[in-house]
């Protein structure tokens, strides 16, 4: 899942980057109104935790835009503003959770999960291509009845390019969905990636050809499975 962290306090959102990347949650951070409406509109997410007193352009007024622009995904407003009107200003503003400060770390993981169940249609039991499988549910990837033991980062990329087979997934695509802004890796960091991915598939026993490279674009899966 591809998360939105806008929160100008730097402590309270390394804290929670670090506790929601261990539950494989990829998340971009920003530190002001205006950083986040610009991400928005150039990145893909599932869910954005949102603080009500940024900089530029405070959290209420984004949460407005966005719904006024279209923008459906779920937004968990964080604030240390208690009072029943400031939530009741927040949830008519568009927010589908009012979190007050200080808040357990535990409680944002189970509204999330709460969150993301509401607002997404359910995982498929397994993506397949050819003889290649993947569950999203747990996280287990076979070739015919062999598993293949990836990286969490190696399960994403191969998910990410199941999900969109046979099109062309480019570098760009990788990085938005599969990184946070704070550590954008180079081409090189995406090839070794690649190449690893590559490698365990091939020990499967997968064809050569299976995990297309497209020079100078990005990556496919063959069009015509084996």
């Amino acid at each position: 899942m591809h998360l939105l962290l806008a929160e100008d306090d730097q402590q309270l959102a390394a804290s929670l980057v670090e506790v929601l990347a261990t539950q494989r949650y990829c998340i971009d951070v920003v530190n002001d109104g205006e950083q986040a409406w610009y991400s928005v509109q150039s990145s893909q997410y599932d869910l954005l935790l949102l603080d009500l007193t940024l900089p530029k352009l405070d959290g209420l007024s984004l949460c407005r835009r966005l719904r006024a622009s279209g923008y459906q995904f779920p937004i968990m407003m964080l604030t240390a503003r208690d009072t029943t009107e400031d939530k009741i200003l927040g949830l008519d503003a568009g927010a589908d959770v009012y979190m007050v400060k200080p808040f357990a770390v535990q409680e944002v993981q189970a509204q999330l999960r709460a969150l993301l169940r509401r607002g997404l249609a359910p995982l498929p039991p397994s993506l397949a291509w050819g003889a290649v499988s993947l569950n999203p549910q747990t996280y287990e990837v076979h070739y015919r009845d062999r598993p293949i033991h990836l990286t969490p980062k190696e399960f994403a990329i191969l998910d990410l390019l199941l999900r969109h087979r046979p099109q062309v997934v480019n570098r760009d695509r990788l990085r938005n969905s599969l990184w946070s802004v704070t550590d954008y890796p180079s081409d090189a960091t995406i090839k070794v990636h690649i190449k690893s991915l590559r490698q365990k598939l091939r020990a499967a026993g997968a064809p050569r050809d299976w995990l297309q490279t497209v020079h100078g674009v990005g990556y496919r899966l063959n069009s015509t499975p084996p």
